[in-house]
């Protein structure tokens, strides 16, 4: 596979769409880009400066800080992973926490984040090769791309995967507590003014609730064969 293209997977929170995402670029020695990581890391600088612990919480009081924060992506041989960091720490076992999922769709929703984000996003993909994950990924950042995948599944399996995640990760929280989140991040994700989540009209749809990581791969790369046969011919 000479010919790089630009993959871009969309979808719902815990869709599934990082372990996807992971697993093409191994396979096809692409560059991977976790948007959400990104997200994530501004909520977790957000958090550390308790600008949310303020009852009167404006997304404008966060503009000023933004200047702070330099966001570095960085590839991970040893644990074959893109580790980001955050003003030259390494943050990617800091930013999975539950207290950053709560925070992370208010961040998300700051229209100078998302085009700070965007520019350094397509700055990564701007000579392809790249698998890159989010929420506007086909419809806004790589509207060109060659291959737009949109994950879903049910609430009940996306509830039951991100809970046992996060219970392998040491964390004490209820099942229902985690559903209500990924409800809320839904509602979040879909309602906001700014990039919302939505299935571009050229996406291809896949819903996993009864599909495993090995199901999705094997569909998924006949539509990458097709796309780069395609594109070569």
């Amino acid at each position: 596979m000479n010919k790089k293209i630009i993959i871009a997977i969309d979808g719902y929170s815990s869709s599934g769409k990082s372990t996807l995402a992971k697993a093409i670029s191994k396979k096809l020695k692409y560059k991977y880009i976790d948007t959400g990581a990104m997200y994530r890391c501004i909520a977790l600088f957000a958090i550390r400066k308790k600008i949310f612990d303020s009852h009167f919480y404006n997304t404008k009081n966060f503009i000023p800080v933004l200047k702070e924060i330099n966001l570095k992506l960085k590839w991970n041989k040893k644990y074959n992973q893109t580790d980001i960091f955050l003003n030259g720490e390494n943050i990617q076992d800091k930013i999975r926490s539950e207290k950053v999922s709560n925070k992370v769709s208010l961040i998300a929703q700051i229209p100078e984040i998302r085009e700070k984000l965007t520019i350094m996003q397509r700055n990564i993909g701007k000579n392809k090769g790249i698998v890159i994950d989010g929420r506007d990924i086909g419809n806004h950042v790589f509207p060109r791309s060659e291959l737009k995948i949109f994950m879903k599944g049910s609430i009940e399996i996306r509830s039951y995967r991100r809970y046992q995640e996060l219970k392998k990760r040491g964390n004490e929280i209820s099942y229902e507590k985690v559903k209500k989140n990924i409800i809320y991040r839904d509602m979040m994700d879909i309602s906001r003014d700014i990039s919302p989540l939505k299935k571009s009209t050229d996406s291809i749809e896949i819903d996993n609730t009864f599909l495993n990581i090995e199901e999705q791969l094997n569909l998924i790369f006949k539509l990458i064969n097709k796309k780069i046969t395609t594109s070569l011919s």
